[in-house]
């Protein structure tokens, strides 16, 4: 019996909510899902932790810096199809902020905007809907 082996990639995202209720999402400035809403995150590097990555990729889209001890972990989210370049496997954070943090678009976002957390856009990219509402569900 010949065995199969799957390519997975690992990823980090990031909740960020401010304490009046809204959620910071960014817009994607490439495929897959270009032109559409977001969690802040990405690829983890080499010899970096999912929770590290997930600040990095913070500072890097959206100009937020927080250490990765300030991060609290919503899950592991890892169904096949969640990405359409393959199998990805994502670890979520969540991380509170208080009303006037200012935001910058950066990296490949090119918007970057708090959101209402009862008025979110209509889809969101990926499974991030899914993510949000398990970190709201935390909250």
């Amino acid at each position: 019996m010949a065995e199969t082996f799957e390519t997975i990639r690992y990823t980090a995202d990031i909740i960020v909510t401010r304490t009046d209720g809204h959620v910071l999402l960014i817009e994607r400035g490439w495929p897959p899902y270009e032109g559409a809403w977001a969690l802040p995150g990405g690829h983890v590097d080499p010899g970096e932790t999912s929770r590290a990555a997930a600040a990095r990729e913070l500072a890097e889209e959206t100009g937020i810096y927080a250490t990765p001890a300030e991060l609290d972990l919503v899950g592991v989210f890892d169904a096949p199809g969640r990405d359409p370049r393959g199998r990805y496997v994502t670890v979520a954070y969540h991380l509170t902020v208080i009303r006037n943090t200012p935001i910058e678009a950066g990296d490949d976002a090119t918007r970057a905007e708090w959101w209402p957390l009862d008025d979110l856009p209509e889809s969101l990219a990926f499974d991030h809907a899914e993510i949000l509402a398990a970190a709201v569900d935390t909250l």
